[in-house]
């Protein structure tokens, strides 16, 4: 007789925001230690949670430990992303020969969306209980943020029985507009509450990524990672030369960097493993690049459970367009056209190697 597994979604109260509006925390668990919860605040994953190679539950994701801390998320924790991931210089693009002005919250420049980005929305859920998913939806009025049309966006989120995290992207606009998603959970696959990642060992699929100025932005190179510490090719742990002597490295702490995923199509991006927990996490998508941030500068006061992560405590993996694309016409675009429908697809595979 095979085995029957119990997935199951589950919700319960999270908290209230200032208007009074409810907020809800949604477990989604494939019976087989595989559990994620998300809540409707932000599109936030406050929780990952996966067995190590002893069989012990860890959670793999940095967090807060309440609503109220989560409404000043500094750091972007677990949240969803968009309108546009990661950053526009001086918030500023043209589309069909119309300039646009967006939201500027990092120096003179748009990050993650703007002021009051996707991360900081109330989103409608469906729960589909057959499926182990929920689906977060938002529609961002025309103008907000600066951004052209009014943009209806669907999240779904969902585990699955073979031990993967899901996220299904999809937007629509009644306009020509800019479209870039992406999650932003910060990951420890030693648990959240371990310390540092220098001995997670981290394969990229790309032989190219985009240096930065000093503001983090793009500078419109693509140079070969070879012979340079972004080069992951092969796979290495991750403190070996986040230190380094490199230029790139010391103007960031670390890295903050884009990384050209080879290939097209839904394909493989990474592999992180830790030798310690035995946990290892493929990242999959269909998103031509890739942001590894290595956490070089959490704000204070990130902490969940009592623990407080700290610098180089954990790694992103946010897959997306490459950043400030439209200044740059040999990037990938993410231009949005009028009734066209944005797709993307990244999953988070969880296994064990003992």
């Amino acid at each position: 007789m095979s085995e029957v597994f119990l997935m199951s979604v589950s919700k319960r109260t999270y908290g209230k925001l200032p208007d009074g509006s409810e907020v809800f925390a949604y477990v989604l668990d494939n019976g087989q230690g595989l559990c994620a919860e998300i809540i409707n605040y932000g599109g936030i994953v406050t929780r990952l949670v996966t067995k190590d190679k002893n069989g012990q539950d860890k959670d793999v994701v940095l967090g807060r430990s309440s609503l109220e801390e989560y409404l000043k998320n500094d750091g972007y924790i677990g949240a969803a992303i968009g309108r546009h991931a990661n950053r526009i210089a001086k918030g500023e693009f043209e589309l069909s020969g119309k300039k646009y002005n967006v939201g500027i919250n990092e120096n003179d420049n748009s990050l993650h969306g703007g002021v009051d980005g996707f991360d900081k929305k109330l989103w409608h859920v469906t729960e589909i209980e057959d499926e182990n998913a929920v689906v977060l939806t938002y529609t961002s009025k025309d103008g907000e943020e600066g951004f052209p049309g009014k943009l209806v966006t669907a999240m779904k989120y969902s585990v699955t029985e073979n031990g993967t995290f899901r996220i299904e992207y999809r937007a629509v606009c009644d306009s020509e507009t800019v479209c870039n998603l992406t999650n932003h959970s910060y990951f420890n696959l030693n648990g959240f509450d371990s310390g540092n990642i220098y001995s997670h060992v981290l394969q990229i699929n790309s032989g190219f990524y985009t240096p930065n100025s000093p503001d983090g932005m793009p500078t419109g190179e693509v140079l070969s990672v070879a012979g340079t510490p972004f080069d992951f090719r092969a796979p290495k742990p991750i403190g070996q030369e986040i230190n380094a002597d490199f230029e790139q490295i010391q103007l960031f702490g670390g890295y903050d960097h884009n990384f050209a995923i080879s290939g097209r199509g839904f394909r493989l991006a990474a592999v992180a493993k830790s030798p310690e927990s035995g946990i290892v996490m493929q990242t999959y998508t269909d998103q031509p690049a890739m942001q590894l941030y290595t956490a070089n500068a959490l704000p204070e006061g990130v902490r969940k459970d009592g623990f407080e992560a700290s610098v180089h405590g954990a790694f992103c993996l946010e897959t997306q367009v490459f950043p400030n694309a439209m200044a740059h016409s040999h990037y990938p675009s993410p231009v949005l056209e009028k009734g066209r429908t944005y797709r993307h697809v990244t999953e988070y595979r969880f296994s064990v190697e003992k």
